[in-house]
């Protein structure tokens, strides 16, 4: 049997199988990208609605024993992008998946497909005709539904819900005066404990996207802008207890998973269609933030989109863009910050196969790889893309934006909580900050902008309201509130229909994890340096 050792060793052997990249993907899309975040590959760029934004998934702050799984998509919507705003896609399939023995295969899937209700006929282009007051208001003229189904270890899909209320798009004031209400009518509470939430919500990402003007500039001159300010997104929200994605339901031997989201459009579209309708293909994927914004090269982007994590590790091309990244050459360029030498085997821990001791890798510490579940067959894992989450890391009182590079062993890379600034974290992995413990000192103070402009909420769905007024984009410093982290909020005690099978929390002691990346993060030199990180 291939032990985990060799299973490392199987990777960068494949790393070192590189030749000719990109002949895989040849002729599978256009060779241009749109340089824009949200915008990753050109085909998606052109089609909003099935274009995923991005991937969180973290431990529910409130509630113990349940895992939290928030999904974007429909990226710079503005609040007055009227008359028809911005629906979910009725053609299309939304899912999240999740793997929980590392075989890059999804061992659970969530599957959404929408229904729209258009009422305005011939009479009027208005989205409402005077103020919406509920969810099912009859002043509300275009208005959406959803289905939810869930698979199980490729066993058929079962309905959840059906005919689900979406919550809509923001009109402004007048048509909407009370929007919360709109969105709290809208969260639904499922048998067995879920929670399901499906509308418009701001935009929870924040980065100053002037990085592709030859990043900020060249000199660090352009950085402190938010540039997703007052835009906002199409959100799907999940909360589902932890024993319905560990492996074998054991959270305790099986605490770490791995997630990603796809979209899935019909094969052959028909103009006009408003279901889905033959065999369907798989056009957007997202599973650790940037990846295919920064990682993947143009002519790569739309065959990456359209590959499942389980190919990743066969396809040298891909292989080589991790081992041997673009970013840190640029910065080179760019900064004069010497980039670390090739291959990046601590980057692959990352991103491909979650941080452990048991693939060989230059990260000492195991941290959120399926290699670390007990009930894990080693053979049978296999290096992929995709956002891993240990379950068993407890709820942090603190927070700190840079997650695991700031002793913070539940934000980025494990999981990802809405607080965590990924773009620095980012910046400051592929430098090689995880490998060596030390916070590259140039490149410290990042894009400036460390905390959306919204602040989150405490309970579920957890995003900021949508924007309803014009976006701009001006020059944002987060307030005091809009920084406050929801992972902040403190566990509260599970309520009698919360408590069952499956739905306590699991109290992991960390030490050990703590203590082997503790020599590694240089915390202590960050924060003599920096002063303390605000979350």
């Amino acid at each position: 049997m291939t032990t985990p050792t060799r299973a490392g060793r199987r990777w960068r052997a494949a790393a070192a199988t590189f030749v000719a990249a990109g002949v895989a993907f040849a002729g599978l899309g256009p060779g241009t990208s749109s340089a824009s975040s949200h915008r990753e590959a050109p085909l998606v760029a052109a089609d909003p609605a099935v274009d995923n934004t991005d991937l969180y998934a973290f431990v529910s702050p409130e509630r113990a024993g349940y895992v939290t799984f928030i999904a974007n998509w429909q990226p710079f919507s503005k609040p007055d992008g009227g008359p028809n705003f911005y629906p979910f896609a009725t053609d299309a399939v939304y899912n999240i998946n999740v793997d929980s023995d590392g075989d890059a295969k999804a061992d659970a899937v969530f599957r959404w497909t929408f229904q729209s209700i258009d009422r305005r006929g011939g009479d009027t282009f208005l989205y409402a005709n005077g103020p919406v007051t509920s969810i099912d208001d009859e002043n509300l003229l275009f208005r959406q539904t959803y289905t939810l189904e869930s698979s199980f270890h490729g066993e058929p899909f079962k309905t959840r819900i059906t005919g689900a209320p979406v919550a809509p798009s923001r009109v402004g004031k007048a048509t909407m005066p009370d929007y919360a209400k709109l969105r709290s009518e809208a969260d639904k509470r499922l048998p067995g404990g879920w929670n399901v939430y499906a509308g418009q919500a701001d935009d929870p990402f924040f980065l100053d996207l002037r990085v592709f003007d030859l990043l900020y500039g060249g000199d660090l001159s352009e950085v402190g802008q938010d540039s997703l300010a007052g835009y906002n997104v199409n959100t799907i929200a999940l909360q589902v207890p932890f024993s319905d994605v560990a492996l074998k339901g054991d959270v305790k031997r099986n605490p770490v998973i791995g997630v990603w989201t796809t979209t899935e459009r019909a094969k052959t579209r028909v103009a006009g269609a408003s279901s889905i309708a033959g065999e369907r293909v798989q056009v957007s994927r997202l599973g650790n933030p940037l990846v295919n914004e920064v990682v993947v090269p143009a002519s790569l982007k739309d065959a990456f989109n359209s590959i499942s994590p389980d190919q990743d590790a066969g396809i040298p091309a891909v292989v080589a863009r991790v081992t041997d990244p673009e970013l840190p050459k640029l910065i080179e360029g760019s900064y004069k910050v010497p980039a670390p030498a090739a291959p990046r085997n601590d980057l692959v821990e990352i991103f491909l196969t979650g941080i452990t001791t048991k693939a060989g890798g230059p990260i000492k510490a195991d941290l959120n790889s399926q290699l670390n579940n007990a009930d894990v067959v080693a053979a049978d894992f296999r290096p992929s893309e995709m956002l891993r989450l240990n379950l068993g890391v407890p709820v942090t009182a603190q927070p700190n934006r840079l997650g695991v590079l700031g002793g913070d062993l539940q934000g980025f890379p494990n999981g990802r909580r809405l607080t965590d600034d990924v773009v620095d974290i980012a910046v400051q992995a592929v430098e090689g900050a995880a490998q060596t413990g030390k916070l590259v000192d140039a490149l410290a103070a990042g894009d400036k902008v460390d905390a959306n402009d919204n602040a989150f909420g405490a309970q579920f769905p957890y995003v900021a309201l949508p924007n309803g007024s014009p976006a701009s984009s001006p020059s944002v410093t987060p307030s005091a509130a809009a920084s406050a982290s929801v992972a902040a909020q403190p566990a509260t005690t599970p309520s009698a229909f919360e408590s069952g099978t499956g739905m306590t929390a699991v109290a992991v002691s960390t030490s050990a994890i703590a203590a082997g990346l503790g020599t590694l993060l240089f915390v202590g030199w960050w924060r003599r340096r920096r002063g303390p990180v605000q979350p």
